[in-house]
């Protein structure tokens, strides 16, 4: 018989009744019932209950020994008595008489629990993660995780992909977010930055001819963290694909994100939920800013905010009809069935926007046709009708009301629609809504200062291409460029890339850099540009995100292995740490108090 065991502790079945068998793993759970004592072996794979009488041998070594420690035991495999099967574990018909025990480590006093599903605080999660993993639901998330990246790859190479890796060193780039930077032993004074994402090795790829690429790619960010973003690190599918279009890349992904989120919709053991089925719907940019007041709409909320300035210009309400003079904007967002709610749930909506640091959010009541608030009052009978017409309400609706700048109240009507529909519980449940948000705009405009930049990825190529960026508006040129989103989670962004280097210039132009600018910041691609590149296109959906989504977690933390906490320390490996005078030196680098 195997050293450690013969069977791992999910494989035990009735038809295994009477053998001698083997296990490993960890104590788990331990009962005593009547001085008969019970003990829940857990390894990877399951879970078996051992049992030990008091005649045993097996028994004071077990009855002493803390939770979590290993050990191998050797027993007789016994059927459960009647009663006793668990019904819920794939062992649950049978238990294993335990005759010899060795302890292979004994556990010190554990500093959280691991056989219940409690919440402890991150600090002490984080710092011991290793115990953190070994609890069912985290395990677990990690499996499906597995499965994810396993199912990605797999998919892609059927939809005709090839996986490469791209350098982890690699050159700073002024776009995006801030690097992380690698000092350089042989080149004093000269730094290395990991890859915020492998845009530009992708993009040569396609220079060089391989046509259609991806792979697992680990990217680097410093940036803050979020409840759907690490601090540091992250993982997405990359891809990037040779003589496409936008429908191409579409057409080429669809099937992989829907495919694995239909492959694991039924995770945990629960009734699968739905997915997006076909074509994702495609959303215009500026149209998901007036609709759902954001570019990440949650389309299982059938809430849908309309622009209604036009309605209180010259209206009796004056606080609109003064705004609406100004240019200003007047949103409108649905709160069917409403007519039961007390005036408590409008007066809190309000208070609520106040605390998002709004200046607060207008309402109007209805109940069997009777409107009631001040805006009602002062906009007049005839003028709500109209305007209810417009909405599409009906005799017990209320509404809700942003007023401001057009990007304030698309943010705060955004915020108001997700806000109502988890109110009236109208947010549809177990499902997967899958879209496209297309014609992000090329450029954009600071408020305060004007000047005009990049609203999104600099290396996309404007919708007219050269002619629009030498002829249009700036701020009226599209660029093609998309967003995948799922349950109002980002998952990427993608575009087709501007591949000549003309245009390249040109756009770079408008933005406010000059031509020697692009040259030193970009000269590995726009050079690679000028021997010959194909039109190409692509996307990098996050792997951590779509995990998430799958194990229906509220934090991505939940789905990594070793996450850092939010303050990006890892507290496990007390990372960043500092270094030995020795190091800096090596690295031409003195510390500064």
């Amino acid at each position: 018989m195997h050293a450690y065991r013969s069977h791992n502790c999910a494989a035990l079945r009735a038809s295994d009744v009477g053998q001698t068998v083997r296990l490993s793993g960890w104590v788990h759970k331990k009962r005593d019932h009547g001085g008969v004592l019970f003990i829940d072996l857990r390894d990877h794979f399951g879970l078996t209950q051992i049992v030990a009488n008091p005649s045993s041998p097996a028994f004071p070594l077990l009855d002493r020994l803390r939770l979590e420690s290993v050990v191998t035991v050797t027993g007789e495999v016994v059927a459960r008595g009647e009663g006793a099967v668990n019904p819920n574990l794939a062992t649950g018909e049978v238990e294993v008489r335990a005759g010899e025990v060795i302890v292979q480590s004994a556990a010190a006093e554990l500093p959280m629990p691991v056989g219940i599903d409690a919440e402890y605080p991150e600090e002490i999660r984080l710092k011991y993660r290793y115990l953190d993993l070994r609890r069912e639901r985290l395990h677990a998330n990690i499996m499906l995780r597995s499965g994810v990246i396993a199912s990605l790859r797999q998919r892609m190479i059927g939809q005709g992909f090839t996986e490469f890796q791209t350098p982890i060193l690699t050159a700073s780039s002024p776009e995006g977010a801030r690097d992380f930077l690698v000092p350089s032993r042989l080149h004093p004074g000269k730094f290395y930055a990991l890859p915020q994402a492998p845009q530009m090795f992708k993009q040569l790829l396609m220079v060089a001819g391989f046509d259609r690429y991806f792979q697992i790619a680990p990217c680097f960010r410093d940036e803050d963290a979020r409840a759907d973003r690490s601090p540091g690190e992250f993982y997405q599918l990359d891809f990037e694909m040779s003589f496409v279009t936008q429908d191409d890349v579409f057409a080429a992904i669809e099937p992989v994100l829907a495919g694995v989120f239909e492959e694991f919709a039924g995770f945990g053991g629960r009734t699968p939920w739905a997915v997006t089925k076909g074509a994702f719907p495609r959303i215009p940019y500026a149209e998901s800013m007036l609709r759902y007041g954001n570019d990440k709409p949650d389309l299982r909320n059938p809430l849908v905010i309309q622009d209604v300035s036009e309605h209180f210009r010259g209206s009796g309400f004056g606080l609109f009809a003064k705004l609406v003079d100004q240019g200003l904007a007047v949103r409108a967002i649905p709160a069917p069935g409403t007519a039961e709610k007390s005036r408590k749930f409008f007066d809190d909506m309000n208070e609520w926007a106040r605390s998002e640091g709004h200046a607060g959010l207008g309402y109007v009541t209805r109940k069997a046709g009777e409107f009631g608030g001040p805006i009602a009052k002062n906009h007049g009978e005839a003028g709500m009708l109209a305007l209810y017409e417009t909405l599409g309400l009906g005799p017990d609706d209320g509404c809700f009301f942003a007023a401001g700048k057009a990007s304030a109240a698309a943010k705060l009507a955004g915020q108001a629609r997700t806000r109502v529909g988890e109110q009236l519980g109208l947010i549809e449940q177990n499902t997967y809504k899958l879209c496209w948000i297309v014609d992000f705009p090329m450029f954009e405009a600071d408020e305060e200062t004007g000047k005009v930049d990049f609203s999104h990825n600099p290396f996309s190529m404007p919708q007219g291409e050269l002619e629009a960026l030498e002829t249009m508006n700036p701020l009226d040129i599209l660029a093609y460029q998309y967003d995948i989103v799922c349950n109002g989670v980002e998952l990427s962004s993608g575009a087709i890339r501007n591949h000549k280097p003309e245009i390249m210039y040109k756009a770079f132009e408008v933005a406010g850099y000059t031509r020697a600018q692009v040259d030193e910041n970009f000269s590995g691609m726009i050079n690679a540009f000028k021997f010959g590149a194909p039109p190409h296109g692509g996307s990098a959906p996050g792997v951590d995100r779509i995990v998430m989504l799958l194990a229906d977690e509220p934090n991505i933390r939940e789905v990594v292995l070793f996450p850092m906490n939010q303050r990006a320390e890892d507290l496990m490996m007390n990372a960043p740490g500092t270094v030995s005078i020795k190091q800096l030196r090596e690295l031409h680098i003195r510390t500064v108090d």
